[in-house]
């Protein structure tokens, strides 16, 4: 049985102030504790009191209004109240003496701001995605004349260009002189770039953190976004999904150049995942050379790529500080086994994620990278699922890497000999092989817990199987 969590003295106070008279809340605000706001906003927000929230805003004692998260179901009419309050705020030349309020945040942030003041009883949304107010601390403490941010997040798919944002970019569009319409991070689902560049001509580029085009894209329209990536100057994650190159592309090497020259704009950049870009294969350098700063991250995965490629990336100054390294679906079965080995030498200090999933990685491959591995010495998590191994080469990779101190994730797939001639998976034969991996991490010593994975087969790419226990060794200690 659950108990229901009684109402605060402030909760209660808010609601009596607008249930008694809502003229009387409004000329109390004046002389109301800043404590009191919060509580009371959610009481005129949620009652429809559209009035005393636009008296709110001319009033708000702090620097942030987080909304966004209040607005998980349709509240047209209380968003134009507080659209109206900003209105008489922003037509004032002398602010009123209490209101501080510099961002209007309208993303699904403020989860523990109205906590803190109201409780259990906020009806914040619940999203996983919250993103946190902190990052843009520092960018709020000093006045900004007479301009507001306003905090918005950015989805652009024309199927859910909803009224609510199409009615604030208008709003702001409006009032671009006193309104500085901010987006941390821009997701692209599907939209022309003629819209997208209308949209983007709101916003302030140089405020996105964070750019994700998760749509498919000739390389024409890459070139045709360009401009306004290395517009967004301190941006510090890119990802760009299947850039798909024609078999007589047109201007195809202008086009690349467009993209690639934005990157020197580009200063803050720490994170960048290209996935599919089937125009990189024999120019990586063209892109590598427009590096500005290190890079944390690097994912270039599902393409094709030559061996002069990965010499230009084992060279390039700028990922010599990588966290993480994600080659999926490159393949680099013809490639020198020493390309992959001098290519780990070069991050082996920094390291911490490896993904080399489904490259054809064969046995001489993998063999020839061990010592490069084994010093990885800050590398936490390994994966070399979809790779033609064999049990005694995995063998060999479990020892020598036993040693590393923070590995904790390691996945490897089903040894070639747990197939049959016809390449189907023999049960016997993969207890076998988890009975045999179970003794030599027993010799090893080292607590250790590894996932086996026969999805996709290797030989034919069936997805039929995956084994969903690890294997966990933990040392016993004696008595």
């Amino acid at each position: 049985m659950s108990v229901r969590t009684p109402p605060r003295l402030l909760e209660l106070a808010g609601a009596s102030l607008l249930r008694d008279n809502e003229a009387s809340a409004i000329a109390a605000l004046e002389y109301l504790p800043a404590e009191l706001f919060p509580s009371l906003f959610l009481e005129a927000f949620f009652g429809r009191h559209s009035e005393t929230l636009k008296a709110l805003l001319q009033a708000w004692p702090f620097v942030r209004l987080p909304l966004g998260g209040l607005m998980h179901m349709p509240q047209e009419e209380t968003f134009q109240a507080v659209l109206d309050g900003l209105d008489v705020l922003l037509a004032q030349k002398v602010h009123p003496r209490r209101c501080k309020l510099q961002v209007l945040d309208l993303r699904n942030t403020g989860r523990n701001f109205w906590s803190m003041w109201c409780g259990a009883r906020a009806r914040v949304c619940p999203s996983p995605c919250m993103v946190s107010a902190a990052e843009d601390s520092l960018e709020t403490e000093q006045p900004l004349a007479s301009s507001l941010k306003v905090f918005i997040e950015l989805c652009l798919n024309e199927r859910t260009m909803d009224g609510f944002l199409t009615y604030l970019l208008r709003w702001a569009e409006e009032r671009k002189d006193s309104i500085h319409l901010c987006c941390k991070k821009l997701k692209i689902v599907s939209m022309p770039v003629e819209n997208i560049g209308k949209v983007l001509s709101m916003v302030r580029l140089d405020c996105i953190r964070e750019v994700d085009v998760c749509c498919s894209w000739r390389l024409p329209t890459l070139a045709g976004f360009a401009p306004l990536l290395g517009r967004m100057t301190r941006v510090q994650s890119l990802l760009l999904s299947h850039v798909h190159v024609s078999a007589f592309e047109e201007e195809e090497q202008e086009h690349i150049v467009q993209f690639t020259s934005q990157f020197l704009r580009l200063h803050h950049l720490r994170v960048l995942y290209m996935e599919s870009p089937s125009f990189l294969e024999g120019r990586l350098d063209q892109m590598l050379r427009c590096l500005m700063t290190p890079l944390d991250n690097l994912a270039i995965t599902n393409c094709l790529l030559t061996e002069l490629d990965l010499t230009y990336l084992s060279k390039c100054q700028n990922i010599s500080q990588l966290k993480a390294l994600d080659l999926s679906g490159v393949s680099l079965t013809n490639f020198s086994p020493e390309l992959l080995q001098v290519l780990l030498e070069k991050v082996a200090a920094t390291l911490r994620e490896l993904y080399l999933n489904k490259c054809g990685i064969m046995d001489p491959q993998l063999e020839s990278i061990l010592p490069a591995l084994s010093r990885c010495s800050q590398l936490s998590y390994f994966s070399v699922l979809g790779n033609p191994l064999s049990m005694a080469v995995m063998g060999k990779l479990l020892r020598r890497i036993a040693g590393l101190p923070r590995l904790s994730q390691e996945l490897y797939p089903v040894p070639q000999e747990s197939y049959s001639s016809h390449g189907v998976l023999h049960p016997g034969r993969l207890v076998q092989f988890r009975a045999d991996l179970l003794e030599i991490l027993r010799v090893l010593g080292r607590p250790r817990t590894i996932w086996i994975s026969a999805s996709p087969c290797p030989h034919c790419g069936d997805n039929t199987f995956y084994h969903a226990e690890p294997i966990v060794y933990r040392c016993s200690t004696p008595a």
